[in-house]
């Protein structure tokens, strides 16, 4: 067993795609139209499916907000120099909204960001 994806729902699915791969690196996998249900999903991700875990962004047609509830907490991305990530992350308009700094208790370096939907990412960096 594998994991395959996590889901998303998103307001504005050409915001979230342009979110995560134009600032945070991803590549559009594949989008598909479900015209009788009226529904988008777009798969994004670092690397292909067959290998590695991806992002189901789920646009319902007409649907632009969600109630994000309290039961989800983040997405882990680990990046190598997370200054330098968080820094362009920002310059690009993104919400960097807890600088990179040591876990509470730890010493891993980590930050959060938002995605255009408010979902937090966390950010950690990878020990060389």
């Amino acid at each position: 067993m594998r994991l395959l994806h996590t889901m998303l729902r998103v307001g504005d699915l050409d915001k979230s795609i342009a979110f995560y791969t134009d600032i945070l690196g991803m590549k559009l996998l594949r989008r598909s139209d479900n015209e009788e249900y009226q529904y988008t999903l777009a798969f994004v991700g670092y690397g292909d499916e067959s290998d590695s875990t991806v992002l189901e962004l789920t646009y319902n047609w007409g649907q632009s907000d969600y109630d994000m509830g309290s039961a989800f907490g983040h997405i882990a991305i680990g990046v190598d120099d997370i200054y330098t990530v968080c820094d362009e992350i920002s310059k690009a308009g993104g919400d960097v909204y807890r600088a990179p700094g040591p876990v509470k208790g730890g010493s891993t370096v980590i930050a959060f960001v938002r995605d255009p939907d408010g979902y937090a990412i966390e950010l950690i960096e990878s020990k060389g």
